[in-house]
């Protein structure tokens, strides 16, 4: 996953896909969020489980544990093979599960005879539903922004036709699961079981090439999700 998405419909939207019996305890925006070329380093919506229900936050993309600050930049991924095992990510699991929503995400393919030159493309569900990445995140409670918060987006191996856009793909949870991961009471081992083999099939999933301009992160706009009609 090279490290952009969208999410650009309305919160709402994305908690009834979930169908999800509890409270949402904080106050969020009810408008569109519009956010066609989410970057590292921002802060965007993010679902997360706390005391007495649900609770959706605007956390940074990227995150780092205390020791690492400041030694090597923040990670915004954790491969699915490794983020249950690996130092780095020990004080987040499973404690810190999370659900990003989102509507795609993108990829960058070489081009065959230039390698410097890359086409974008956007993958979303076969269906335009929403998409739930399986996240684990650090929120501190509080008014301020507190430097420690972040969240990291979980990837797993590619498969079938996905493997020809990028070898990794975010760790993609059908609405059922998502509510699984974000459950409390979901077992370690339960939510192990869902980073191991959880994630939606290519097969689920459609793509196609869109502008260079969302390599611009300043750039923003549906136009940035729309195929182009020839490659240029």
């Amino acid at each position: 996953m090279c490290g952009r998405y969208s999410i650009y419909e309305d919160m709402d939207t994305y908690l009834r896909q979930l169908s999800l019996d509890l409270v949402v305890i904080n106050g969020y925006d009810h408008e569109r969020i519009n956010r066609y070329n989410v970057a590292p380093s921002t802060r965007v919506e993010l679902i997360r489980p706390a005391a007495g229900g649900l609770s959706v936050d605007r956390v940074k993309w990227g995150w780092s544990p205390f020791w690492a600050k400041g030694k090597r930049p923040e990670l915004i991924n954790a491969r699915a093979e490794t983020v249950m095992t690996g130092k780095f990510f020990k004080s987040l699991w499973p404690a810190g599960r999370a659900v990003a929503p989102a509507n795609g995400w993108f990829e960058w393919i070489p081009d065959p005879v230039d390698a410097k030159r890359k086409q974008p493309f956007y993958i979303s569900a076969g269906d335009d539903q929403p998409l739930f990445f399986a996240a684990l995140a650090e929120v501190h409670p509080g008014l301020e922004v507190d430097e420690r918060d972040g969240f990291v987006i979980i990837t797993a191996a590619a498969d079938e036709g996905l493997v020809d856009i990028h070898d990794r793909k975010p760790l993609v949870l059908t609405p059922a699961l998502a509510r699984e991961w974000l459950d409390p009471d979901t077992s370690t081992a339960r939510a192990a079981e869902i980073v191991q083999s959880g994630c939606r099939p290519a097969a689920d999933f459609k793509w196609h090439p869109v502008s260079k301009d969302v390599g611009n992160v300043r750039n923003q706009g549906g136009q940035l999700v729309q195929p182009l009609e020839k490659l240029p």
